[in-house]
């Protein structure tokens, strides 16, 4: 009786590898953020980090992972509380099933870690390039490697993968959204962020992939501290900056819009109006009035 082979199914197939990294990074560390064409995952070995995934704030604790899509927009930092040691490894997946994937973030069992220290040893016997160069953007290969080295990479990835698809998602204790209280904290950092880019041209965008929050958030949180939206309060501290400039009399008014980056005293001019009521001459005029009272013998 003849056999009849069966072709393997690989509903998750890793055939091509992009990056693998082990990072120990300093607790004040801060990564802008981007998105690129491949899948990437990022695993907290130890401490924590604070992750912008899209338009989600997470804050990843020990043993942790949470995997980015292609094309989504991903950024860090360290929290400041802990100095944290991440795995983050990129790769191109064939097929659709990793678009089953829940949100995560992931706690990772004994097991998980495992397949994770295997990704990571097995890649040093693989590759030359350092494990711990943020440039990379290839991996060379050793002409010394083991056989398999590589094989293995891709296997404990889908391994990695298929264990993840098969549990769903559940939230780790220590991962998610951030704390509630954390808000008058990002009010504060971004409110310092504003404050020292007075002179800039910012983008609501830049603020957000800056800071580690999205859009949404970011205008509910002004919304509620300032009553308006994080461009319009980012506008009114130019000006209020502006007006002390004017009252020191420090610069012309052609100087303090170049300083404070408007690309013309007429966008100045128009946005002063638009927040005081007055143009900056006025404002000029009513300080020095004001002044001339004030100085003994001006009435």
């Amino acid at each position: 009786m003849p056999f009849t082979p069966t072709v393997i199914s690989r509903p998750v197939r890793v055939d091509r590898v992009v990056t693998v990294h082990y990072f120990e990074y300093s607790s004040s560390y801060y990564f802008e953020g981007e998105q690129h064409d491949f899948w990437e995952f990022v695993y907290v070995d130890k401490g924590e980090v604070d992750v912008l995934a899209g338009g989600r704030e997470l804050r990843l604790g020990r043993g942790s992972l949470l995997i980015h899509p292609p094309g989504e927009f991903h950024a860090l930092r360290a929290t400041g509380s802990s100095a944290p040691n991440l795995v983050v490894a990129s790769f191109f997946c064939e097929g659709d099933a990793l678009a089953r994937l829940g949100e995560g973030p992931y706690p990772m069992g004994e097991a998980e870690r495992a397949l994770i220290g295997g990704i990571v040893a097995e890649a040093e016997r693989a590759f030359a390039t350092p494990l711990d160069d943020p440039t990379t953007t290839a991996l060379e290969r050793r002409p010394d490697a083991p056989l398999g080295a590589e094989q293995l990479v891709a296997a404990y990835m889908e391994e990695l993968l298929i264990r993840l698809l098969r549990a769903g998602a559940p939230e780790p204790r220590g991962a998610g959204p951030m704390e509630p209280q954390s808000r008058n904290e990002v009010f504060l950092r971004v409110d310092a962020y504003l404050a020292e880019r007075l002179s800039q041209t910012l983008t609501l965008d830049r603020i957000c992939r800056d800071n580690l929050v999205g859009r949404s958030r970011l205008q509910q949180i002004f919304h509620a501290e300032t009553g308006g939206g994080v461009m319009e309060y980012f506008g009114r501290r130019k000006i209020e900056a502006a007006k002390e400039m004017i009252r020191r009399d420090d610069g012309n008014f052609t100087e303090i819009a170049n300083r404070l980056g408007y690309q013309s005293i007429y966008y100045f001019s128009r946005h002063f109006k638009k927040v005081t009521g007055m143009t900056p001459s006025e404002y000029a005029s009513g300080v020095r009035a004001l002044a001339a009272k004030t100085k003994p013998g001006g009435g």
